[in-house]
C-alpha cells in the first residue's frame, strides 16, 4: 500500500498523514521566510503558498482530505497547531494541555479527555513560543513560566521543565466574546430574579462589593455583570492582570499589569494601577482580582471616598473571604495589628458575594452576606441571601437546591431607599401577606 493510499484508508489520525502534515508545515514556514504573507490577505496569501508546496509533494489526496491537510498546515504554521481546533470551538471554555498525549477541555462544566495529540515535548514547547514571543515575552530553562493573553483576549499559563516535572504544560482559559446578561443568569439558575434587584440597587448605590470565590467559579463573570449596573454618568477604572471585564458604559478607563522584561525591569503591578488610579479621579474602581499587598490601597480607597468599588478574591465561603483580606493586606509590608486591619475591613466592605462551582460544574450564587460591623476583635456579618442545596441530583445530573433569602433586612436598606430604590419586603424574605393572615387570626383564649 502506498504512503497515499495509507493517507486514505486512515484519515488524519495515520502516521503518514502526520508525516505529511510535517513536511508540508516546514516547507510552507521555510517559503515564508521568502515570501512573507500580507497580513491583510494572510489566509489566501497563506493558502497560496501551502497549495504550491502540496503541488510540489505529487499527493492527489481526496478533496475532503486534502482541505483538511491545508486547514491543518495553516493551523500549525498560522495558529496552535492541532488545540487550535479546540480554541475555535465556541463551546469549549478552557484548553488543558497535560503533555503531548493528554489534552483536556472544560464544556459545559465538565472536564473532557480528547482524542488531540500532539507530537512530543518538543512540539507544545513550539506552541508555547509561538503564543508569548509576539508578546515580547520569553520562555526557556531559567524563566520557565509565563503568563500570557492570546490576541483575543483569552488567559494563557504556560509551565516548562525543569520545574513541570512530566513535560511542558498549557492552561487556556477561553475569552468569551459574547457578554453574559442579568437575564441568563437568572435563566441558567445563578441567580434569582430578587437577588438581581437587590444587587443591582446595591450597585447603584455605590456599596463596596466583594466577589468571593473558587477557581473557575465564575467571579469575573458575575463582576462583569455587577459592573453593568453602574450608571453611565460615572467614570469607571478598571484593573486587571488580563483585561476580560467587557463593560458598556462610555466613560471607562482600562489598565492592566506588564510584566518584566527579560532584564527583570520595568513590571507594573496591579498595587501600582491601584495606586495610579486613585490620581485619576474616577468615581468607581473595580479591579479584576485581589492576589496581595494591592489588597490594602483597594481598602484604603474604599474607605476615603472611592465608594461603589468591586473586586474579586479566591475564597470558598465569605468568613475565608475574610481572612484573606486579612492576610493581603498584610503582604503590603506594612505591620498593622491585625484589630487595625479589621476594622479597615469592617468599615470599607458592604457586601460579599459568595459565588460557588457546584458538583454538576454549574455555576451559581450560594451566599450573599452584609458585613455589619466589629463586635471586640471579630467583624460581624449577616447572611442575607443563602443557597439550600438539596440531597443527590434531579435525572439531568443537576443539583437541586433553593437561594434564598434569610429574612434579614440588611443594615445599609437606608442607602438603597436614598439612592431612589426601595424594595418590595418579599426580596429579603418577609411575606407581608402571611403575617397580615396571621395577625387576623382570630385568638383562641377564652374558648
Amino acid at each position: 500500500m502506498t504512503a497515499m493510499e495509507e493517507v486514505s484508508r486512515l484519515g488524519v489520525k495515520s502516521q503518514e498523514y502526520q508525516k505529511i502534515l510535517k513536511y508540508l508545515s516546514n516547507e510552507v514556514a521555510r517559503s515564508l521566510e521568502e515570501q512573507p504573507v500580507r497580513v491583510s490577505q494572510q489566509k489566501e496569501d497563506a493558502n497560496n503558498h501551502i497549495g504550491q508546496e502540496y503541488i510540489k509533494t505529487g499527493l492527489k489526496l481526496p478533496e475532503t482530505l486534502r482541505a483538511q491537510l491545508f486547514h491543518d498546515v495553516y493551523d500549525e504554521v498560522f495558529g496552535y497547531g492541532p488545540i487550535q481546533v479546540l480554541l475555535d470551538d465556541a463551546e469549549i471554555t478552557e484548553v488543558m494541555v497535560n503533555g503531548p498525549k493528554q489534552v483536556f477541555i472544560e464544556r459545559n462544566g465538565k472536564l473532557i479527555k480528547t482524542n488531540v495529540t500532539l507530537e512530543n515535548d518538543s512540539h507544545v514547547i513550539r506552541i508555547i513560543e509561538r503564543i508569548v514571543q509576539p508578546l515580547g515575552r520569553l520562555i526557556d530553562p531559567d524563566h520557565p513560566t509565563v503568563d500570557a493573553r492570546l490576541p483575543d483576549g483569552s488567559r494563557v499559563n504556560a509551565i516548562i521543565p525543569p520545574v513541570a516535572i512530566d513535560g511542558p504544560s498549557i492552561t487556556i482559559r477561553k475569552f468569551s466574546k459574547e457578554k453574559l446578561t442579568v437575564e441568563q443568569l437568572i435563566e441558567f439558575g445563578s441567580m434569582t430574579p430578587e437577588l438581581a434587584d437587590f444587587l443591582q440597587a446595591c450597585v447603584a448605590s455605590r456599596l463596596n462589593i466583594i466577589i468571593s470565590g473558587g477557581t473557575g467559579s465564575g467571579k469575573t463573570t458575575l463582576l462583569n455583570i455587577l459592573s453593568g449596573f453602574i450608571p453611565e454618568e460615572e467614570r469607571i477604572v478598571t484593573i486587571e492582570d488580563a483585561a476580560e471585564l467587557q463593560l458598556r458604559q462610555e466613560h471607562i478607563v482600562r489598565l492592566e499589569t506588564k510584566h518584566a522584561g527579560v532584564d527583570g525591569q520595568g513590571a507594573v503591578t496591579i498595587r501600582d494601577l491601584v495606586r495610579n488610579s486613585l490620581r485619576m479621579r474616577p468615581n468607581r474602581i473595580v479591579v479584576g482580582e485581589v492576589r496581595g499587598g494591592e489588597a490594602l490601597d483597594m481598602l484604603q480607597a474604599m474607605n476615603t471616598g472611592h465608594d461603589g468599588s468591586m473586586t474579586t478574591l479566591h475564597a470558598n465561603t465569605p468568613r475565608d473571604g475574610l481572612s484573606r483580606l486579612e492576610t493581603m493586606t498584610l503582604m503590603s509590608g506594612i505591620d498593622f495589628p491585625i484589630r487595625v486591619v479589621r476594622e479597615q475591613i469592617a468599615s470599607a466592605v458592604d457586601l460579599i458575594v459568595q459565588q460557588s462551582r457546584m458538583r454538576d460544574g454549574s455555576r451559581k450564587i450560594t451566599q450573599v452576606t452584609e458585613i455589619v460591623g466589629m463586635e471586640g476583635d471579630t467583624v460581624v456579618m449577616n447572611d442575607l441571601f443563602k443557597f439550600e442545596e438539596k440531597p443527590g441530583v434531579d435525572p439531568l445530573g443537576k443539583v437541586e437546591g433553593e437561594l434564598k433569602p434569610t429574612g434579614i433586612r440588611p443594615l445599609f436598606e437606608h442607602r438603597l431607599v436614598i439612592a431612589g430604590f426601595k424594595l418590595k419586603p418579599e426580596v429579603y424574605g418577609v411575606n407581608i401577606a402571611e403575617m397580615l393572615a396571621a395577625n387576623r387570626r382570630p385568638s383562641r383564649r377564652g374558648r
